[in-house]
């Protein structure tokens, strides 16, 4: 066996030499040779393969020098994004864990002569945020990527719901004409003519509205005419005392159709107006309670849990810190549902006419899945919403 052979001492001493990580300026990046001594190096310099690569080299240096560059910026940001890619970070650690695999391409073949000098460049070009510290270079990974997609996703989400708020307007539109239409079809077939006016019943969910007109020159007929009101009616308010007020002043106040007054009728449409400029298709707010729905995060033991809205972000996604174990999640609104507290809780208005305002949960509809609230404080200040769906009301975080 020989002195150098494969299975020789020596041999294997080299070997398992080689295996190392070695000192950079004994590395020859066109030959890919690393040596582990200033002779080795020599050595290696003055060898007649070295040579033929250097002849190669000077033909071009500045063109071998950028593609170097290039491919150790491209690797570098590579393995930044795939270790650190929503952390801040020493750009020392991220070196370290690059040059831990030895075939990488060395900095010493390329346009950057020290590590500081290619954080610099990074910063420059956008690719990381770089800060300069007592304690070093810090940098984190810029995800231009998920942040485009971000943004698609926001911009596709507002277009449906722009297109299903105009469908919801149509189809409203569409209800009232038929509503109007029915209301002036029952009143012309189906009219009750007698004597006395007899106690109507008032039953709870059906409230009658009838309109008495009196016959002053020929008789003492009355003539009533009795609709049924629809059975949800969200800003159903009682107007007693106005009407009562109108009518003592002298029967001055005009009636309007279906034995409303003229105010009721302007009443009601500002409640609608109002309800068509506060109605959005977000409604997240900071300071509610809201549970998750998200399927994707039902593995991490998140799934239907609660937590209280931090912050909104682009107005469709909220930072959630949970109740349970203070961890802070960002989900989409889509993947979150509003909280019903108990009878007697605070409660937010997310949505509708009166978004924005805080009231007080008096009672609860399971079967048409709403609520009655009444307003504390603000200009609306003691007024009572009948039937709010469970949708435009959450929880307020005490």
């Amino acid at each position: 066996m020989g002195k150098n052979d494969f299975l020789t001492p020596k041999a294997i001493a080299n070997r398992i030499k080689a295996k190392g990580l070695q000192k950079l300026r004994w590395y020859c990046q066109m030959c890919q040779k690393q040596c582990r001594d200033e002779n080795g190096f020599k050595c290696h310099c003055m060898s007649e393969s070295h040579q033929r690569q250097m002849e190669v080299f000077g033909q071009n240096p500045s063109r071998i020098v950028d593609g170097y560059s290039e491919e150790f910026e491209s690797s570098f940001m590579e393995h930044m994004k795939r270790s650190h890619r929503f952390s801040r970070v020493a750009a020392t650690v991220v070196y370290n864990e690059y040059i831990s695999d030895r075939h990488h391409v060395h900095m010493n073949s390329t346009q950057w002569a020290t590590l500081t000098e290619f954080v610099k460049h990074l910063g420059r070009t956008g690719q990381c945020k770089v800060e300069e510290t007592p304690k070093g270079w810090f940098i984190t990974y810029i995800d231009r990527d998920s942040e485009t997609l971000f943004k698609e996703k926001l911009k596709s989400k507002r277009l449906r719901a722009d297109l299903v708020d105009e469908e919801r307007q149509e189809r409203a539109i569409r209800r009232q004409i038929e509503k109007a239409e029915e209301s002036v079809f029952s009143a012309a077939e189906s009219p009750m003519e007698g004597g006395e006016l007899d106690e109507l019943p008032l039953e709870e969910g059906n409230r009658i509205e009838g309109k008495v007109a009196f016959a002053l020159a020929g008789g003492s007929s009355t003539k009533i005419v009795a609709k049924e009101a629809p059975k949800k009616a969200i800003f159903d308010e009682v107007t007693a005392e106005k009407s009562d007020k109108g009518s003592r002043s002298g029967g001055n106040v005009v009636k309007g159709s279906g034995g409303r007054t003229a105010l009721d009728d302007l009443m009601k449409e500002e409640e609608k107006a109002k309800e068509r400029s506060n109605r959005r298709d977000y409604w997240l707010c900071e300071g509610i309670v809201v549970k998750v729905m998200s399927e994707g995060l039902k593995c991490k033991g998140y799934y239907k849990q609660k937590g209280v809205v931090m912050k909104v972000i682009e107005k469709y996604v909220g930072e959630i810190r949970m109740l349970d174990s203070k961890h802070v999640l960002r989900v989409d609104q889509n993947e979150l549902e509003t909280v019903i507290p108990q009878i007697g809780g605070i409660v937010r208005i997310v949505n509708g006419a009166y978004r924005g305002s805080n009231g007080r949960l008096l009672s609860v509809d399971t079967d048409n899945f709403c609520a009655k609230v009444q307003i504390e404080k603000g200009i609306y200040d003691g007024r009572v919403l009948q039937a709010v769906e469970y949708e435009d009301i959450c929880k307020l975080a005490q």
